[in-house]
């Protein structure tokens, strides 16, 4: 692990302040003004899946023929349209390009992106520059998407494609996993990035010497409209040492290390070409933006320009390799073969050729085989050759076949599947056996009988620990879900081990205080069910001690993980830095606390009244990160009772900011004097702010609703600590 943190370090500073940003950046009503506003009528709960609610994509799937859809895919492979002329006859490429785009948006940092649910059909990622003419890869398999229908998802078929186009030319595959269900409307909750125009428009690199030297946030590709990074170079420029320090870090940020790297870019690149036939200016918009009668189609539409092979996505023309639809050593061969000399495209890109190649090392022209034309590597391709931690591993894959095969069948299966969560999700005949730390494996537990659960919970409320500790702790296990990738979360308890015990919002010494005590208490049964198990017992005191007798549900059988099986750098990137939930902010940040509260709540998949009403009630029983005041609008503190939002909507306070410089710290107090009642972040006043919070808060402190706060609260929290619990699904 780095010494320095990179997300310690805030990316967005003009002048030595933070430059501040919304939470979402640019959204696709930005981009693309004039657009359709069909989200009109999926208002107030309605949904846009016409699956309907009933609609069990595990089931369906189980129903597929899957051998004769790989039999299909297979076939369409070499099946040629005139309408998409294939280069080289094949399919192949084009269909891996889109599996790796469509996957190749994931990051670690928050989970987002990847291929989990097909979001590559929607805007704007079916209309970014990088996914430049995958419009037409797309339709060439609706024919089968049709057949099959509901037993294959697009999100599945879009991998499965890239899978059957590298056992259609002899490449190597770990295996398939299905079960990524399709969504029928663009995720509203990704940041994707704040500028105002794409890469092909100009959008500056993220990453310039000497002004910034981290991407921002979550991040992970280079420029606005990328999936990685641009292959030209940093910004354009053909630096193949400044281009391998991009890789390190938009990889990274997917969770890959300097072997996958070169494994995945070596291994794609090992198929098809590049496109920049003529300048990208000559065609037409993005799907997004072009005419109701394209239907859908964007960029390259003209049937003769298509037909004679004049097509431009990254601008870079040509093939890597001699062999462009046969899996082997020929791109590292060629890499380390041969000079290179920076030269530019028809389509004016910059790109790097061999000097005097063999005629045996060129590349047969897409369109006429009989023809043959100079392979090219990009600035990025370079950078494994020129990069010496990047040249190390190129010549140890261009030396051991076997090694870059498995290399790159376990990279690429990684880059397929990383969103996914845990092994048990996979479907199909084609899931490996083996199991692997990405995946985050936690051992089967055994549920704890009920006598057991009982006798815990009576001991746990009496060892001396408090309401605030017990509840603290179990927030602090479950609350690291991630509903965008499935990480995170309650089972494995790898809150009792590292990174996360040592996370600075987990209060360390605390935390290792109350994990002994229940270490001490819980017998035979695993860490993660007493976790959970006291948290829960805690609430239901905390219930009855504000007047509701109320029972928290448990279903035990959490494994343990174990320390052996944790990734210790990819949790690293989940550690929180800001929680909102429990008034935690480690450092400013370039977006309002109360947007983090948003991003976070989305994460845990809950909804805004579900966000409400915890908020309101951990703040009472005093799960505070380091037990501050701010937010604490009670005099029973300890007790579940919904005082957090009565004392809110108190017209009798006041509230006045009393830290300027910081825009985060506020006081109540009483109208008619300026005595102080009490304290407040940004976080705990947007509830009275923000009309729609407030509309849902003021539910809460209505009388008579006393006890419908509490099981809101106690629903709420079942759903947080149960969020990762997949086999109860």
């Amino acid at each position: 692990m780095a010494d320095a943190d990179p997300r310690d370090a805030c990316p967005m500073r003009s002048g030595g302040e933070i430059k501040m940003r919304s939470l979402l950046g640019r959204q696709n009503k930005d981009w693309w003004p004039a657009a359709l506003p069909v989200d009109m009528l999926h208002q107030h709960g309605i949904s846009p899946d016409p699956m309907g609610e009933d609609f069990d994509y595990t089931e369906a799937f189980k129903k597929l023929d899957y051998q004769a859809l790989k039999n299909d895919l297979t076939a369409l492979m070499t099946d040629s349209k005139p309408w998409w002329p294939a280069d080289y006859g094949h399919y192949g490429p084009f269909m891996i390009r889109m599996a790796w785009h469509a996957a190749g948006t994931y990051r670690v940092t928050d989970g987002r992106g990847g291929a989990g649910s097909g979001q590559q059909r929607f805007e704007p990622l079916n209309s970014w520059p990088d996914n430049g003419n995958l419009d037409k890869a797309r339709r060439l398999l609706w024919p089968i998407k049709q057949k099959y229908g509901s037993s294959i998802s697009w999100a599945d078929l879009f991998i499965l494609a890239g899978n059957v186009a590298i056992e259609s030319m002899g490449g190597p595959v770990f295996g398939f996993g299905g079960g990524r269900k399709d969504v029928y409307q663009s995720e509203g909750d990704t940041f994707w990035g704040a500028e105002e125009i794409w890469v092909n428009e100009g959008a500056k690199t993220r990453l310039v010497d000497g002004e910034t030297t981290e991407l921002e946030g979550p991040l992970a590709a280079i420029q606005m409209g990328l999936i990685y990074v641009n292959p030209e170079g940093p910004g354009g420029n053909p630096d193949p040492l400044q281009s391998a320090r991009d890789m390190k870090a938009t990889f990274a940020r997917m969770a890959m290390n300097s072997e996958e790297t070169v494994a995945l870019t070596a291994g794609g690149h090992a198929f098809g070409k590049a496109h920049g036939a003529k300048p990208g200016a000559t065609f037409g918009q993005a799907p997004a933006g072009e005419a109701i009668h394209q239907q859908g189609f964007g960029w390259l539409t003209d049937v003769d320009e298509i037909g004679k092979g004049h097509i431009t996505t990254s601008g870079i023309e040509g093939a890597w390799s001699n062999n462009p639809t046969q899996w082997g050593g020929d791109y590292f061969r060629i890499l380390f073969k041969y000079d290179f000399e920076l030269v530019q495209s028809p389509a004016g890109a910059k790109q790097w050729q061999p000097i005097n190649p063999d005629p045996a090392d060129m590349a047969p022209d897409a369109r006429d085989p009989s023809k043959r034309v100079p392979t090219m590597m990009t600035t990025a391709d370079m950078a494994l050759k020129m990069d010496p931690e990047f040249r190390a591993i190129s010549e140890k894959f261009r030396d051991d076949q076997a090694a870059l095969d498995d290399a790159f069948a376990r990279a690429w299966f990684k880059l397929c599947h990383r969103d996914m969560g845990p092994k048990s999700l996979y479907l199909g005949p084609e899931v490996p056996e083996e199991t692997l730390i990405w995946q985050d494996p936690v051992p089967a537990g055994t549920a704890p009988s009920d006598a057991d659960v009982a006798a815990f919970k009576s001991a746990v409320l009496s060892s001396g620990l408090t309401v605030s500790q017990l509840v603290k702790t179990a927030w602090a296990s479950a609350s690291t879900y991630r509903k965008s990738d499935k990480r995170g979360g309650a089972n494995g308890a790898r809150i009792a081990l590292a990174p996360q015990k040592d996370w600075d919002v987990n209060e360390p010494a605390e935390l290792a205080k109350v994990l002994a005590k229940l270490n001490a208490l819980r017998g035979s049964m695993s860490l993660a069910d007493a976790i959970v198990l006291a948290g829960s017992a805690a609430v239901e005191k905390a219930a009855k001690a504000g007047g509701v007798d109320v029972t928290v549900p448990f279903t035990g059988g959490r494994g343990d993980a174990t320390q052996e099986w944790t990734d210790i750098e990819s949790f690293h990137w989940m550690e929180p830095q800001a929680d909102g939930f429990r008034n935690y902010l480690k450092t400013r940040q370039p977006v309002k606390t109360e947007e983090l509260l948003l991003d976070r709540a989305s994460l845990l998949g809950l909804s805004g009244p579900e966000m409400t009403v915890l908020v309101g009630g951990l703040r009472v029983l005093g799960a505070n990160h380091g037990d501050i005041a701010e937010g604490v609008f009670t005099t029973r503190k300890g007790e579940l009772t919904n005082d957090f939002f009565v004392n809110l909507f108190d017209n009798e306070t006041f509230w006045d900011l009393v830290d300027t410089a910081s825009d985060e710290a506020f006081i109540g107090y009483t109208r008619g004097g300026r005595t102080e009642k009490w304290r407040a972040t940004r976080t705990d006043l947007i509830f009275g702010s923000n009309s729609q919070l407030r509309a849902t808060a003021e539910v809460y402190a209505e009388r008579g609703h006393e006890e419908k706060f509490v099981r809101d609260f106690v629903k709420a929290w079942v759903k947080v600590m149960n969020a990762d619990r997949f086999d109860l699904m």
